[in-house]
């Protein structure tokens, strides 16, 4: 007998079954059908969402939900509904099948970010069928194209639509809110900060020759130098206002590791995924691209860097980057987008803590910096300040960063459930 699914599960599900695969630059199988899906269920609540497409089959959707308080400045409420490519033959599921096993339901998005798209139209759905309000103005946003920086998404609008932002200062996405087990007990991470990012191309070049000759000047070779010495770079800790708070009361909750950074960080289990890389800058490569035959050298060979500074870091990052560059190698900078801080203080951070302590009361609540970024980014350029809140209570023993564009993503029903009635009490409170 098939498991009887909630409201949230059945949008997750739903939304898992459109492949909305993102492979960046441009190459989509395009957001139009889920955008349209999400849509209808807000115009189902008497809402007037509208569509936006910043190129063919690239749909962004964006409705306003009106508050108690109009005097109030409004809130978004964003998700994405685009997700990074997943190969079927290394899954255990159809990716994109949205399959429930083992009291979870399993696709790619399930995480990142299907399972919050889905929370907010059943929280927003909950709240207007019983007759209420949310307590201020939302603004309901899923965009397009968030993994691959928001270029047609959410910088795309902010820039040509940002009138569809009007009135707002605060904003609500991925990734925060979600638990983390601290020396048997569960807390709960807050994203008040992200980090900055930077991708960047490396191209090296050199003579093409026959694979027979000498060739000291080869491409390939010096691009593997460079992709070498970046890979193995130990950027220092470096902490921010944010990781210093998180390190100071992760010391509170852990006193017999003393004051380390990266040993109370690691004392966290799977979330140190997700809290080690906010100590530091870091530099990823991702993709190497070089040569047609067996027999020819090339004479271009080319990689892919993802660097992800700390917040203001971002030129001193890209300058250590090209002081280890050999001769013939040359950098060009792809894509650059902010990082953000926020302050771990305000009504609308005391009414998410509120709103997890209604339903898991005495859990921590610590703010966190997120090593990766969100369509925040794009919103903090009209003024909006964005926070990662999307709740989730989770098994102490789920490696949730590792499913982020991980084999195998999936997320506890329970999990939804939780997040959903979070979401709900925060919204009617913020």
């Amino acid at each position: 007998m098939a498991e009887e699914l909630s409201p949230t599960a059945r949008v997750a599900r739903d939304l898992i079954r459109f492949d909305t695969t993102n492979w960046g630059e441009g190459r989509s199988n395009g957001e139009t059908e889920a955008a349209r899906y999400l849509g209808g269920l807000l115009a189902g609540m008497g809402l007037d969402p509208e569509y936006v497409d910043s190129a063919p089959g690239r749909t962004s959707v964006v409705a306003r939900v009106p508050g108690r308080d109009p005097a109030r400045p409004a809130l978004v409420v964003h998700g994405h509904t685009d997700v990074v490519p997943a190969d079927p033959a290394a899954w255990s599921v159809d990716p994109f099948a949205g399959e429930v096993r083992d009291g979870m339901l399993w696709g790619r998005g399930a995480v990142d970010m299907k399972d919050m798209d889905a929370m907010i139209v059943t929280a927003i759905g909950d709240i207007l069928a019983s007759g209420r309000l949310p307590a201020r103005e939302l603004v309901v946003a899923f965009f397009a194209d968030e993994e691959n920086g928001g270029v047609l998404g959410s910088h795309w609008l902010a820039e040509h639509r940002p009138e569809l932002f009007a009135g707002a200062t605060e904003a609500i996405s991925e990734v925060g809110g979600y638990s983390i087990d601290v020396d048997g007990r569960r807390a709960y991470l807050l994203q008040t900060g992200e980090k900055a990012l930077v991708w960047i191309r490396l191209v090296a070049t050199g003579p093409a020759a026959h694979g027979s000759r000498l060739v000291r000047e080869n491409a390939i070779t010096r691009l593997a130098e460079a992709v070498a010495r970046i890979g193995r770079i130990e950027w220092p800790i470096r902490l921010t206002t944010t990781t210093e708070d998180l390190v100071a009361q992760l010391a509170t909750l852990l006193p017999a590791i003393g004051r380390d950074p990266e040993e109370l960080v690691l004392a966290t289990g799977t979330a140190a995924g997700f809290l080690l890389p906010s100590l530091r800058s870091t530099s990823n490569p991702t993709l190497l691209s070089a040569g047609y035959k067996h027999n020819v050298v090339p004479d271009r060979a080319e990689a892919l860097i993802d660097l992800r500074p700390l917040p203001g870091q971002e030129d001193a990052v890209l300058d250590a980057i090209r002081a280890l560059l050999p001769e013939g190698v040359e950098l060009e900078v792809l894509r650059r987008d902010i990082g953000l801080e926020l302050p771990f203080a305000g009504p609308t951070v005391e009414a998410m803590r509120a709103a997890l302590a209604r339903h898991d009361p005495g859990a921590p609540v610590l703010p966190y910096l997120m090593p990766a970024g969100t369509d925040n980014k794009a919103l903090s350029l009209l003024g909006i300040a964005g926070y990662g809140f999307a709740p989730l209570r989770l098994p102490a023993d789920l490696d949730f960063p590792g499913l982020f564009h991980g084999v195998d993503e999936r997320v506890p029903l329970d999990a939804l459930d939780f997040g959903t009635a979070v979401l709900t009490d925060f919204l009617l409170d913020c």
